[in-house]
């Protein structure tokens, strides 16, 4: 099991700011930035090369949450 996948079971601890049946974002344990926020997707695409046709809409959704956590954290 991912990192990713104890933290969507909640079986580690993180600050949450959003989530949906298909994806959750969190506050990153060991920022690199001032803000800095993860968004992953709950089914599991170990990497984009391994990503299917299938997963083209997920793919777009996470750009469209990262634009609205933008907006939600008054990031320009």
């Amino acid at each position: 099991m991912t990192i990713f996948e104890k933290i969507i079971a909640r079986q580690i601890p993180a600050k949450i700011i959003w989530e949906d049946e298909e994806a959750i974002a969190f506050h990153d344990v060991n920022p690199q930035a001032p803000v800095h926020v993860l968004i992953v997707p709950k089914r599991v695409v170990s990497r984009l090369t391994d990503a299917k046709d299938d997963d083209r809409a997920l793919l777009g959704k996470l750009l469209l949450v990262a634009r609205d956590m933008a907006k939600k954290l008054e990031l320009s």
